[in-house]
């Protein structure tokens, strides 16, 4: 799930940000596509994100 963010001071939008949780669907493992390129997102047990071509 992406959440969409206001700088208050500036009025433009921030970056946007996607949960680990959501793009793993719960689980621990997504695969995300860049340019016809896939990569695998990993969480590892002890909460850290590993991102793989």
């Amino acid at each position: 799930m992406m959440e969409s963010r206001v700088n208050a001071d500036t009025a433009t939008p921030a970056l946007p940000r996607h949960t680990a949780r959501d793009l793993t669907a719960g689980g621990n493992i997504a695969e995300i596509e860049l340019d016809g390129q896939v990569y695998t997102l990993r969480i590892t047990k002890a909460g850290k994100l590993i991102l793989t071509k």
